[in-house]
């Protein structure tokens, strides 16, 4: 039997280097697991033996067990380039149908706008809407952004102030002398433009309209006039009361909207020569204050935008897929989706780093960067493979060895077997 202990044992260290020499060719393979052959004996069984009289037939491969340990993270400034940090697969398409997962974060942006692995496999995730920033499927998908053609543009609805309106400011249409005693001094009449700002919104055709906004105290006690013109003879777009303390008080802003507010009426022409109706715009005022110190606006933004071209995207740590257009416009397109297995070492590696779900491994549990035990996303970086190629080495001149011996046992009872045969 010592023949076939020593085969049994060349079979297992041929086995053993093969598996090292895999790793060590795979060292610098993006998102690799390094694998290990994990030994058993074999015995053959004796009915009615002894139970320690029996004696072993040699050695044999039980497993080829991944490891799935973390693998360092080398930052590439690719922002396509995504690493996980943490638990979790990314979830692909592979272009017959069938589902894969892989480590390996080096993503590509094909030319119809997919996202997709360097195998053609495309990357799944949740499409999100960019509107209210929320998942509009519970089924991930392939992730897709709009690289061939422009978004869309988008009319204006809503303009956000928040500026200070000066408390000392007297009523704009001037104030007499007083013959006193003491008297006092006439107050001149305040221009419209001393209190104004300006913001630009957009039609339904993407086309910006300036809309500019003056405020001119009343005779009223904390009331200010709204007028969207210099010319005297506009009519008013409104009336902003506030309190004793100066916060807002009106008006209040048209249903279905709440808060403080008005509505002004946007003549898109002349800026665009298409002959579009008017279209209304909430200003938002829920943020003016009526203080003692000077007119200062803090923030004017609008949620209008003219079309735009995909500039660039950036991956943030929960997945969320955040897309730049060239009309300055950042907007979530979709949230990269993870998957995990209760037994990864159950999955098979079929090539191009990727390994699919088998009946070991489990059924994915699917769900997002950092949520319950899900690694978070790092963007423009890479997961190195964790091959420890120093250890390698050292296994694979341990397995030399052990190649070696297991001949010399060969080659032993070669000689033992001469022996035997040239007795006389």
């Amino acid at each position: 039997m010592a023949f076939q202990h020593g085969l049994s044992g060349l079979n297992a260290a041929s086995k053993n280097l093969d598996v090292i020499g895999h790793n060590i060719a795979n060292a610098n393979t993006t998102g690799f697991k390094a694998s290990r052959a994990e030994f058993a004996d074999m015995v053959a069984s004796a009915i009615g033996g002894a139970g320690g009289s029996n004696v072993g037939i040699g050695v044999q491969v039980a497993a080829v067990a991944q490891q799935f340990s973390q693998g360092n993270l080398t930052v590439t400034g690719n922002t396509l380039d995504v690493a996980i940090n943490g638990s979790g697969f990314f979830m692909l398409q592979q272009p017959d149908g069938s589902s894969a997962y892989t480590r390996a974060g080096n993503f590509k942006l094909d030319k119809d706008g997919d996202l997709k692995t360097n195998s053609g496999a495309r990357v799944l995730g949740y499409p999100i809407d960019p509107a209210t920033g929320l998942r509009t499927a519970t089924v991930p998908g392939p992730l897709n952004f709009p690289s061939s053609q422009p978004i869309a543009a988008k009319q204006t609805t809503t303009v956000t102030a928040a500026f200070n309106l000066d408390a000392r400011a007297y009523d704009a249409a001037g104030v007499p002398a007083t013959p006193g005693p003491p008297p006092t001094p006439a107050i001149p009449p305040t221009p419209r433009a001393t209190y104004g700002t300006s913001i630009n919104v957009f039609d339904s055709q993407g086309v910006a309209v300036p809309v500019t906004l003056y405020f001119q105290k009343t005779a009223t006690d904390n009331e200010w006039e709204v007028y969207d013109s210099l010319d005297l003879a506009a009519p008013s777009r409104g009336t902003i009361t506030f309190d004793n303390n100066g916060a807002i008080t009106g008006p209040v802003a048209p249903a279905p909207a709440t808060g403080f507010g008005l509505t002004l009426s946007v003549d898109p022409s002349p800026p665009n020569p298409n002959n579009l109706p008017a279209f209304n715009v909430l200003v938002n005022l829920d943020d003016v204050t009526q203080f003692g110190s000077k007119f200062a606006v803090s923030d004017l933004s609008q949620d209008g935008y003219a079309s735009g071209e995909l500039t660039g995207i950036n991956i943030e740590a929960s997945g969320m897929i955040m897309a730049r257009y060239s009309n300055g416009m950042t907007r979530a397109e979709g949230q990269v989706a993870l998957a995990n297995f209760r037994n990864p070492q159950g999955l098979m590696a079929v090539g191009n780093n990727n390994w699919v779900e088998t009946f070991e491994s489990g059924q994915p549990v699917m769900g997002t960067p950092t949520d319950g035990n899900f690694g978070a996303l790092r963007s423009g970086a890479l997961e190195d493979s964790n091959v420890d190629l120093t250890a390698e080495l050292v296994n694979m001149m341990t397995a030399q060895r052990t190649y070696q011996a297991n001949a010399q046992t060969i080659k032993t009872q070669d000689q033992v077997m001469s022996t035997l045969v040239n007795l006389r």
